[in-house]
């Protein structure tokens, strides 16, 4: 299924914002807002009790300020706030505000997928409710769960990042299933291309990026060759034990490409009675920018 050309903005493309965001920060670190209540800070953590919510905004608030000098993008992680009900949302949609005042882009890690107006109601609250430039998604559903993303996507210019290959331990039990004489990842990654192409940006990259992680270098590397216009996006490094070298085959000769994501290696580098746990997050964000910046480097 095609999509009509009405649906595809003039205002200026995701992935163009996102390379001039990555090379004016000279780094393709994206931090993950991923709040744990037993991992606060003390003081944040008493300060409002019971009031989960209300302690992950203040933390997640602070954290951005210390942020938006370093990183290009954050990654609010939309499954701890809703566990906070109605208050966790509101406080989801303030720290998206305050990271887009700050000259921030946002992508809304909540990996929707669903069809007709089920999944157009799903991306009008990411876009439109919590004013999101991104959005991760699943594409299992296949074509038509993604349309009413691409449609809202494409209205104001915001991004999509589908689900191809996985950091997690389990990911090869349906990824690396033999489909036509190829792994499922690769069929899912050959379909986010074709979606992509539909809207190709300034920079060459289409309009539809993909979740690639960094624990399986070997088909990151081999999706880079696959993908040449897709944008991906590297979790599983830091915590969960990517490296930087893992992540090298991720980028492009011009150095664009991937963002590559920390959660909580740069969100919770401290215990939570240390009083000096600014200084720590900046500490682990600069050390995070700078590992990245260099394997993003490609030589002249």
């Amino acid at each position: 299924m095609s999509v009509a050309v009405s649906t595809i903005t003039t205002m200026p493309h995701f992935f163009d914002q996102l390379a001039t965001a990555v090379r004016t920060k000279r780094t393709p670190l994206c931090v993950g807002l991923d709040p744990r209540h037993n991992s606060l800070p003390v003081a944040i953590a008493k300060r409002h009790g019971a009031n989960i919510a209300a302690a992950y905004e203040e933390f997640c608030l602070r954290v951005l300020e210390i942020l938006a000098p370093l990183v290009p993008v954050v990654k609010p992680q939309s499954a701890f706030f809703e566990a906070c009900g109605p208050d966790g949302m509101i406080a989801l949609r303030n720290v998206i505000h305050k990271a887009k005042q700050l000259g921030l882009l946002t992508i809304l890690d909540a990996k929707r997928g669903d069809i007709a107006s089920t999944a157009a109601a799903y991306a009008e609250a990411a876009f439109d409710a919590l004013r999101a430039d991104s959005l991760t998604i699943n594409p299992y559903l296949g074509r038509d769960s993604v349309e009413p993303f691409l449609k809202a996507a494409r209205k104001d210019g915001r991004g999509l990042f589908v689900l191809v290959r996985t950091s997690n331990a389990g990911a090869g039990l349906f990824q690396d299933l033999k489909c036509d004489g190829q792994p499922l990842y690769r069929r899912v990654g050959s379909a986010v291309q074709a979606w992509g192409r539909e809207n190709l940006g300034a920079n060459g990259f289409g309009d539809v990026g993909a979740v690639v992680g960094a624990t399986h270098p070997a088909e990151l590397a081999e999706l880079r060759k696959l993908l040449p216009d897709v944008w991906f996006l590297v979790p599983g490094y830091g915590a969960q034990g990517g490296t930087a070298a893992d992540v090298a085959a991720a980028f492009r000769a011009d150095g664009l490409g991937a963002l590559v994501n920390s959660s909580r290696g740069v969100m919770f580098p401290f215990p939570p009675e240390d009083r000096d746990w600014e200084q720590q997050v900046e500490q682990a964000a600069r050390k995070a920018a700078q590992e990245l910046a260099a394997v993003s480097a490609k030589p002249a």
